[in-house]
């Protein structure tokens, strides 16, 4: 409207004023005319200044409009002309470069898919390319994951299912290279898949001197719609271990209502939760929590249904995978005098077929009883003295046992423990844990959580607290006690209280508190705090006495609070703890025809890396045929190992690898990815007007919508490159010129006659 206005008023587009210069060309010399007119301003000011004219304002105001009225007609007589380069029509070529993917058939332009665009306009007859034709040699392409060269666009099928943008600009690029061309036009709706940097596509289309007149389809926001952004569930899970994703769900037209989100194993529904949606362009974090019993690769399903009149539905639903292994997770606990601490954390954990927690209790100077070992001469000697030793082991927790209890080396150890070895460290409460057992000050301190005061180390404590979640507790998977978390709550309120001989009250900075206890010294004590330290964690849990939760009078002899509480820490304490082989893949879902990476991570006993591996990776595809790819080393860092195949087809992908160093066989380790079909064209799916917007404006193009794009040929024809020539385009035709002159030569008439002059 606004560009109608102004071609109406000043006879030609806003885009040739941009482009032009202004200039003269009178038809006779320029001096008779400049004269001429000097002449008349002159008489016009003699004759307004004379005594006996007008008076005060309307002589000032009447002088004003003669002179106004002699100045636009001397910038008429000097024939103002605009200087333009403009395209020389027929010379040069037009890249015409249309998204094919899957989003150009949603349906949010007045009912029509985005597609009709292209038929409608880009089409043999439409109205568009017959006004691109006269003026270019069109060359028209098609993209989704590339660029291709196509006879028709209103033929394409819009099938791709990706969006690589800046590849397909840089491949049409290549494709017109060493040709006159005007710049590429872009029809898409903005979507971009990639993981490509768009800022390398632009450089390198502002090098070559390409602009960029990108045509958006679809809306900017669409009416209604709901999405699931993003899912976050773990990686790799323990068999029957509890799980909390956190699912992001976004919405427009559908704010306050509520509906189910369901999350789906194999087809088989294993949560579903109500969720109210938020408002609308604000996206909302859900936490939803499942148990998987089967082990392997498990692909899951997070959806919500879809709604009445949903513009996009493709999106309603996100997929994951997660592995779940089916394994005993070996934990030594290290206790230092006799106590019932032990022996219900023991009984709670034989529970559980996925853990084993290996018990060295300290029964006289230097001798131990040891439980649950797997060969009798394990831990004969008492606490690992080397680091093959304790790092076999993918937990530790420490009792009731004083720091002097270990060696320096030890202490050191420990600490190795979690910082190199990722293991998981909890350290428990008791008259010789923390600062009453010495270890203030020590390595193992450290890594601790919390900070330890020496000074009170000395003074008799006791307190009896009531435990409570803090608002991270009440929603982190290792302090939920019940099936839900409100359930969580109310039972964590209705437990007995605890004792205390440790005074720890402040967690260090990056620290994070899930459970504290309050009695009746001032402040809160803390209960459950932890951190990740280097590349392991370390909690930290100083009370005494947390099988009070099993036999307290109020407790019943079926409740399983204590066990549910402590199969959930050690399985956490443990939980994402490496193998010494490791394997990971740079995503989990892949389609067909694309290189998978693979990276495995080989190390010793103290978990140093091995550079000298025979490192190899066996592929089981879809089909359950299996080859064997050769791994090298990477030589930027220690211990990795790096190789790639191509997901040939649909489905899942098992890659085992095995590394030996010598004869000896170092571990294994198991990855997985899926091929499918990508479907993230349907996310974010509204046009993107800020990217498209950005590729124009950076490579001198311009950005339109269906609606103005009827201008682009004529817009082209002064901002395209290739072969030009210079125009001169005619101003003192321009209707405003002309209206100017009427209405300051009317002006002047009506004043003089309403002041009496004749």
């Amino acid at each position: 409207m606004f560009e109608s206005f102004i071609e109406l008023v000043f006879k030609y587009r806003p885009v040739v004023f941009e482009q032009g210069e202004l200039g003269f060309s009178p038809p006779w010399p320029a001096a008779v005319a400049v004269m001429a007119v000097l002449a008349a301003m002159g008489a016009a000011v003699w004759v307004y200044l004379r005594p006996g004219r007008a008076h005060g304002w309307s002589r000032t105001a009447l002088l004003g409009l003669r002179l106004a009225a002699l100045a636009v007609l001397l910038f008429a007589l000097l024939r103002p002309v605009l200087v333009v380069r403009t395209v020389e029509a027929q010379r040069n070529v037009l890249a015409v470069l249309v998204d094919g993917s899957r989003s150009m058939a949603i349906a949010d332009l007045d009912a029509k898919p985005r597609s009709a665009f292209v038929r409608e306009a880009l089409g043999p007859s439409g109205a568009l390319r017959t006004a691109l034709e006269r003026r270019f040699t069109i060359r028209d392409f098609e993209f989704s994951s590339t660029a291709r060269r196509v006879a028709d666009p209103a033929a394409m099928t819009f099938s791709g299912t990706r969006s690589y943008l800046g590849r397909s600009l840089q491949r049409t690029a290549d494709e017109v290279a060493g040709l006159p061309v005007s710049g590429i036009v872009l029809v898409t709706d903005g979507a971009d898949t990639s993981r490509e940097p768009m800022a390398d596509a632009i450089r390198a289309l502002k090098s070559a001197g390409l602009p960029v007149f990108a045509v958006g389809l679809g809306r900017e926001a669409l009416d209604k719609d709901v999405q699931i952004g993003r899912v976050d569930p773990p990686a790799t899970v323990l068999k029957g271990a509890t799980l909390v994703a956190e699912v992001v769900i976004s919405q427009s037209g559908y704010a306050g209502r509520i509906v189910p989100l369901v999350v789906e194993d194999e087809g088989q529904v294993v949560a579903s939760q109500d969720v109210t949606l938020p408002p609308d362009g604000e996206p909302s974090a859900v936490r939803v929590r499942f148990t998987l019993a089967e082990p392997g690769p498990r692909v899951l399903s997070f959806r919500v249904g879809a709604q009445d009149g949903e513009q996009v539905t493709q999106n309603n639903a996100r997929q994951a995978l997660v592995t779940v292994q089916d394994r005993r997770e070996r934990v030594l606990y290290v206790e230092g005098e006799p106590r019932f601490e032990m022996k219900f954390l023991r009984r709670a954990a034989a529970g559980d077929a996925n853990l084993q927690v290996v018990m060295l209790q300290r029964t006289a100077d230097r001798k131990f009883l040891r439980l649950d070992i797997d060969a009798p001469d394990d831990l004969a000697g008492g606490f690992p003295k080397t680091r093959d030793e304790l790092f076999a082991y993918r937990g530790l927790v420490l009792g009731s046992i004083e720091a002097s209890a270990f060696t320096a080396d030890q202490q050191r150890m420990i600490a190795d423990f979690v910082n190199q070895r990722g293991g998981g460290l909890l350290a428990l409460g008791g008259r010789r844990a923390f600062a009453e057992g010495g270890y203030a000050g020590t390595a193992v301190a450290d890594v601790l959580p919390v900070h330890l005061d020496d000074a009170k180390a000395g003074a008799e404590f006791v307190e009896e607290i009531k435990v409570s979640p803090t608002r991270l507790g009440q929603t982190h998977v290792a302090t939920q006690i019940a099936d839900t978390e409100t359930l969580s709550a109310e039972r964590w309120a209705s437990l007995p209280a605890l004792t205390t001989v440790n005074p720890v009250r402040r967690v260090k900075p990056g620290a994070a508190l899930l459970l504290e206890g309050r009695g009746a010294s001032p402040g809160a004590q803390v209960v459950l705090a932890y951190q990740r330290y280097g590349a392991g964690k370390v909690l930290a849990m100083p009370v005494q006495d947390s099988w009070m939760w099993q036999m307290h009078a109020t407790i019943a002899a079926e409740d399983m609070t204590h066990e549910t509480l402590w199969r959930r820490l050690l399985r956490w304490l443990v939980d994402g703890v490496p193998e010494r082989v490791s394997a990971a893949v740079d995503r989990d879902r892949v389609e067909a025809g694309d290189a998978v990476t693979v990276t495995a991570l080989v190390r010793d006993g103290g978990f140093l890396g091995v550079n000298d591996a025979a490192v190899s990776a066996t592929v089981t595809g879809p089909t359950g045929e299996g080859r064997d790819v050769p791994m090298r080393f990477i030589v930027d860092r220690d211990g990795e190992y790096r190789a790639s195949f191509v997901a040939e087809q649909d489905g899942l992908y098992e890659i085992a690898v095995a590394a030996k160093r010598g004869d000896e066989a170092v571990g294994t380790a198991t990855a997985f990815v899926r091929a499918a079909p990508d479907d993230g064209e349907y996310f974010d799916a509204a046009m993107r007007a800020t990217l498209l917007k950005r590729i124009a404006e950076d490579t001198g193009g311009r950005f339109y919508t269906a609606a103005n794009a009827s201008s682009l040929a004529d817009d082209i024809t002064y901002l395209g490159r290739g072969v030009t020539v210079v125009q001169e385009k005619d101003l003192w035709d321009m209707p405003i010129v002309l209206a100017l002159l009427v209405g300051l030569v009317g002006g002047e008439w009506f004043l003089r006659r309403r002041v009496g002059l004749p």
